[in-house]
């Protein structure tokens, strides 16, 4: 398809820059598509209000890490220059791929220093060789440390990497550590936060608790690569990057029995659902899974196990809107953020939500 079918005009007052206070408190677009599509307007606290008892919410569990690193590169007969990498994808205790700037300038051999001062962690400074060089900035990066020392290090180097179109606009301070962080976060790993679970409260968990709704987690680390732009002109063309996931044999048996018993599998964030369709047969039933997927959906896929899917409002022309685009209808989603734009809800990482039911026409 071509990629220009999924742009739209987004005006720079609906970017929010800081989340709703309380988290549940956002707004919510509910987009039911029965015969002609309905939009409501509602809170995320009505959350509840849409599902039923016995249906499960499937989370994104992983933990947003301090992947932001700026350094200085060292050459030999060449001075030093300053970098910054953002880690993506760890591919062993020592190597990390990462997205490198100004990476046509970074060769295969330099040596990076990571920190201020050159003494952010006890062995006086964080070390990497560029041990391989991508497309688009791409670098493997073998550290000095390894494992738990490096994962210390990076804490003492590193600082969270908001999202661009943030950045762009303001600093990261000390509020964005705590509002960058689902509250249910637990598995290390993650560049970009599952942005769709930052609406949820303890208040909220009690409220869909007494609804009957089950909960249940899986993980995948999301990656620096979620904030690139489609660059081709058609989606044929584009090349995902991967990200590495998880689920556990338990949590896949606990949905197969959701489905068996009528009930509905409501992904929160599309990482959630990636990872659960990366997981499933064709027939629907859901596998323990473990490993990298670069699954990218497009209008057309044939979704397997997911029934309705809750997620913010995403980039015009990026593989987000068209993942929500193939769930609930291209026209639909077109017409569903039209009405937000003008509306005005809040889109993005730090933005309003919506609760998308699956269009099987």
């Amino acid at each position: 398809m071509r990629v220009d079918l999924f742009d739209f005009d987004l005006p720079d007052e609906n970017i929010a820059l800081r989340p709703a206070n309380p988290r549940d408190s956002a707004r919510l677009l509910v987009v039911q598509p029965n015969g002609e599509s309905v939009l409501s307007d509602h809170r995320v606290f009505e959350l509840s209000d849409f599902l039923k008892p016995g249906d499960a919410l499937v989370f994104n569990d992983t933990k947003v890490i301090p992947a932001q690193l700026e350094g200085i590169r060292h050459r030999e007969g060449a001075g030093g220059q300053q970098v910054s990498a953002t880690l993506h994808m760890r591919m062993a205790p020592d190597i990390w791929k990462a997205f490198a700037k100004p990476g046509k300038r970074i060769k295969i051999g330099d040596r990076i220093e990571f920190g201020h001062g050159g003494n952010a962690c006890l062995l006086g400074s964080l070390m990497a060789r560029v041990e391989e060089k991508g497309e688009g900035g791409e670098v493997t990066l073998r550290f000095d440390l390894s494992g738990p020392a490096l994962d210390e290090a990076i804490m003492a180097v590193g600082h969270i990497p908001l999202p661009p179109y943030i950045a762009a606009k303001r600093p990261e301070d000390a509020q964005d550590q705590k509002d960058y962080q689902t509250i249910y976060a637990r598995e290390e790993g993650a560049v970009a936060a599952p942005t769709a679970g930052l609406h949820f409260t303890p208040e909220l968990f009690a409220k869909l608790d007494a609804a009957g709704v089950e909960r249940h987690f899986v993980t995948l680390h999301v990656g620096a690569g979620t904030f690139l732009p489609v660059k081709a002109d058609d989606t044929t063309e584009h090349k995902m990057h991967q990200e590495i996931g998880h689920v556990s044999a338990e949590t896949a048996a606990r949905l197969n029995a959701v489905r068996r018993a009528g009930g509905r599998i409501v992904c929160v964030g599309t990482t959630s659902l990636r990872l659960i369709e990366s997981a499933a047969k064709d027939d629907g039933t859901i596998a323990p899974w473990s490993g990298a997927t670069g699954i990218f959906i497009t209008p057309g896929y044939r979704f397997k196990a997911v029934d309705m899917l809750m997620t913010n409002f995403h980039l015009p022309k990026s593989t987000l809107f068209m993942l929500v685009s193939a769930f609930s209808g291209l026209e639909t989603m077109r017409s569903a953020y039209t009405h937000a734009i003008s509306t005005g809800y809040r889109f993005y990482s730090y933005g309003d939500s919506s609760l998308l039911f699956r269009n099987d026409r």
